[in-house]
C-alpha cells in the first residue's frame, strides 16, 4: 500500500497521549505531530504505508470515541498538504483567494487535499486549530473558477458532518489585502 497521512483529534490531553501511544503501538507509523491545539484538544498527525495508518486510527477511534472529535485518513496525500500547514508555501501567483473554515483540524486537512485534488489551485495556508479556539481554515489561490470548484467540493466534503463553519471567494482580491495573508 501507498503513503498515507491520518489525524485523530481528542477532546482532552489525557486521552490524545494515551491515543498517540497506542497509534505507535498499533502499527508502524511516523508521528509527525502530536500536540495541545485550542482550547485544549489534542491532535495527532501521522504518516506511513496506508495499512498502518488505517490501522492506527481505527484502533483509537474504536478505544476512545466518546473523546474522538474528528479524524481522518488520506491516501497518498496531496504533495502541497505539507507546506500549507507550515506555513512554507511560496505564493508567487496570486489570482481569486478561496477561503473555508471547520470547527475540527482533522477536517480542514481533509478538506484541503480534496481543493488541492480538485483542481489546479495553490494551497496558501491550512490553520489548524492554533488560535482559533478550535476552528481551522485554509486559504487557496487559483483561476475564479478552478477556486470556486475546490471550495464547493471542499465544503461538500466536511458539510456531510458537522464541521463546516464558512466559505467564501474573492474573485480579485486587493494587493494590500494579500500583503496581509501571505
Amino acid at each position: 500500500m501507498g503513503k498515507a497521512l491520518a489525524m485523530a483529534e481528542f477532546m482532552t490531553v489525557s486521552t490524545g497521549i494515551r491515543a498517540a501511544d497506542m497509534m505507535i503501538k498499533t502499527a508502524e507509523v511516523k508521528v509527525i505531530e502530536a500536540e495541545v491545539v485550542c482550547p485544549g484538544k489534542y491532535i495527532i498527525l501521522i504518516e506511513g504505508d496506508l495499512s498502518a495508518v488505517r490501522a492506527s486510527v481505527d484502533t483509537v477511534k474504536s478505544a476512545f470515541s466518546e473523546k474522538l472529535i474528528d479524524s481522518f485518513v488520506l491516501g497518498n496525500p496531496h504533495d502541497s498538504i505539507f507546506p500549507a500547514i507550515y506555513g512554507t508555501t511560496e505564493v508567487t501567483d496570486k489570482r481569486a483567494l478561496g477561503v473555508l473554515e471547520t470547527y475540527s483540524a482533522a477536517s480542514i486537512i481533509a478538506a484541503a487535499d480534496i481543493a488541492a485534488k480538485t483542481s489546479i489551485v495553490d494551497l496558501i495556508e491550512l490553520r489548524v486549530a492554533r488560535g482559533m479556539c478550535g476552528k481551522s481554515y485554509m486559504l487557496l489561490t487559483g483561476e475564479v473558477a478552478a477556486v470556486e470548484a475546490a471550495i464547493e467540493r471542499a465544503k461538500a466534503e466536511v458539510s456531510g458532518g458537522t464541521m463546516f463553519l464558512d466559505s467564501s471567494v474573492i474573485a480579485n482580491p486587493d494587493d494590500k489585502l494579500w500583503n496581509t495573508i501571505v
